[in-house]
């Protein structure tokens, strides 16, 4: 059953002509790249999707994980499909040439990573996570821990995880038990347990290479006490071969509301006194290398609820076009069904902007030789990463929900795809940090961080933008819209910071949420208003005018929940602490 549809002219408009990716050729790591070279990339990424991940979407779900024999089991396709993702070189796009990443902008991994997500999420978790383990241990192990083991993640031959999770210690990760003593050889022995480990154990490649969180005896309580460990499910020897199993064992694989072609496991280490691992980095900096790979997660969460509810979207308008009701007339001609429908697509865009574009500011953080542009473009990349998240995984639950409701009775059975996107989406606003975590990492460090420059450079930006275009005769009314928002979303934050002068706790934690959706929503209209001018430069006057019909619906029937927001915050209301639940 194909299910996967995608708008590929607004993909291209937003790498090539909103973010003009050819701009990025002129930095010294892109010299021998051109825009023509990225839109081949992208049109074999397309191709692949829809003839290798698409026809194992709905099948993958039904099939789902299983322990057969004492080993997981992985839906069938999944192995052939993963290894071909390998051998076309999707699983480092943005990675360093070095050991076999094909270093290509973060940006135009991001609109591989839509196509590849919404197609088959499932599925693509396994490869983000052996990306995200593999870039970790490249950048943070020696050159001698690198070369045992990037090369065969990158090419497909091993697979990676991230172990953080705990029966007792979730968000509260300094909690952890699990243990590491240190051998004579310079490994660690590894004891502990760990839960919700996506990709745990699988049958997909025939080595998996965890990255677990551990404490070595003695260290300091907390997070600041713990390391990270390299502890594959089979001994690497020295020369790159396998040896003998690691004392790594699967004792459960997590039946789940959806992504149920995802192994969700619990692994026990160490259950035979027998697990070994090896050291990353320095002793005691282990959360701090976690967070590279945690960071890159949470924007790959937010890509998450982009990229299903854009294939929702996009069946629900094809539905809409051909189911008739009430004679011949086609439901899409039905108000109701429009206003829905407006409502999905201008969050669709305007998602697909903003994680583009935190993308394209990685980019540049990453490879600007300017000193001051480097600054300021991760400190944008800082900020925005939980509104990416949370934002857009939120948002994209919205959108899942609007378009099974466009269907009818059908769109809840599966016979379509619907009931399945919105199961598939929902565990992005959970898992890598759930979006109250992520509200208050905005709230509590990112406004407070450099004195609040981050905030203020968002801030200013689009105070600047305001004061070009408000003039601006076809976007003026949207413009005064927005700039209404960006005032209030600076009022808001200035009543948080005399919140926190004046100790008051409660008030800005119960904030927080309803905070992170004012700046995601301004941020839409800021992005979305951007597009209309670059839109109008491209004299394409279809495209153009369906880009401003849309940024003004948004505006005048989404960004008026600024308001609402704020307007619940500053009534300073505590009544969800008293509350005698």
């Amino acid at each position: 059953m194909a299910t996967y549809k995608v708008d590929d002219q607004d993909i291209q408009f937003t790498i090539f002509d909103y973010l003009n990716i050819g701009d990025l050729c002129q930095l010294d790591v892109f010299k021998e790249h051109n825009a023509d070279m990225y839109k081949m990339v992208l049109s074999e990424g397309l191709k692949f999707t829809l003839n290798e991940l698409d026809p194992l979407y709905v099948s993958g779900d039904r099939e789902e994980c299983h322990i057969k024999d004492g080993k997981v089991i992985t839906p069938k396709g999944f192995k052939e499909a993963y290894n071909k993702l390998a051998e076309n070189g999707f699983m480092g796009i943005d990675m360093p040439t070095t050991y076999g990443g094909m270093g290509l902008p973060v940006l135009l991994n991001t609109a591989m990573y839509e196509y590849f997500t919404g197609s088959n999420t499932a599925l693509l978790l396994y490869a983000g996570l052996t990306r995200g383990s593999s870039h970790l241990i490249e950048t943070f192990g020696t050159k001698e821990l690198a070369d045992l083991f990037c090369g065969r993640m990158y090419s497909g031959q091993w697979a990676g995880t991230m172990c953080l999770t705990e029966p007792h210690a979730g968000t509260a990760v300094g909690d952890l038990k699990t243990t590491a003593k240190k051998n004579d050889d310079g490994t660690y022995n590894i004891t502990g347990n760990k839960i919700f480990i996506s990709s745990g154990d699988h049958d997909l490649t025939e080595n998996i290479v965890h990255l677990v969180l551990a404490r070595v005896d003695g260290d300091a309580p907390g997070t600041k006490g713990i390391s990270l460990f390299v502890v594959p499910k089979y001994w690497v020897n020295a020369d790159g071969s396998l040896g003998e199993a690691n004392d790594v064992n699967c004792v459960n694989v997590e039946h789940k509301m959806g992504i149920k072609g995802s192994a969700t496991c619990s692994l026990n280490f160490g259950e035979n006194g027998k697990c070994r691992g090896f050291l990353l980095g320095d002793q005691s900096k282990g959360m701090r290398y976690m967070f590279q790979m945690m960071n890159e997660a949470r924007l790959l969460c937010g890509m998450q609820g982009l990229a299903i509810a854009a294939t929702a979207y996009e069946n629900a308008v094809a539905y809409a076009k051909e189911r008739t009701q009430g004679g011949e007339t086609a439901i899409i001609n039905f108000p109701d069904v429009r206003r829905n429908l407006a409502t999905c697509r201008s969050l669709v865009e305007g998602m697909r902007a903003l994680l583009y574009k935190a993308g394209w500011h990685i980019d540049q953080a990453a490879h600007n030789p300017d000193p001051e542009q480097k600054e300021y473009h991760q400190n944008r990349a800082d900020l925005l990463t939980p509104v990416c998240k949370a934002y857009c995984s939120d948002m994209g639950f919205r959108v899942t929900e609007i378009a099974l409701q466009i269907f009818g009775g059908y769109g809840y059975c599966s016979e379509y795809p619907m009931e399945q996107y919105v199961r598939d989406v929902k565990i992005a606003s959970i898992y890598e940090g759930t979006n109250g975590v992520q509200a208050l990492d905005l709230l509590g460090r990112k406004l407070a961080l450099k004195q609040g420059q981050l905030f203020r450079e968002y801030y200013e930006e689009i105070s600047n933008f305001v004061a070009a275009n408000e003039n601006n005769d076809d976007i003026k009314e949207d413009v005064a819209l927005l700039k209404k928002a960006v005032d209030t979303v600076g009022q808001v934050a200035m009543k948080f910071a005399e919140w926190g002068m004046g100790g008051e706790k409660n008030l800005p934690l119960l904030g927080a949420t309803p905070f992170l959706e004012m700046v995601g929503h301004t941020s839409l209209s800021f992005l979305l208003l951007e597009q209309c001018l670059v839109a109008k430069d491209k004299k394409d006057e279809s495209f153009y005018m369906n880009k401003l019909k849309t940024t003004r619906f948004f505006n005048r029937q989404i960004l008026s929940n600024v308001q609402k927001c704020a307007k619940g915050i500053l009534s300073e209301d505590r009544s969800a602490m008293e509350i005698d639940f």
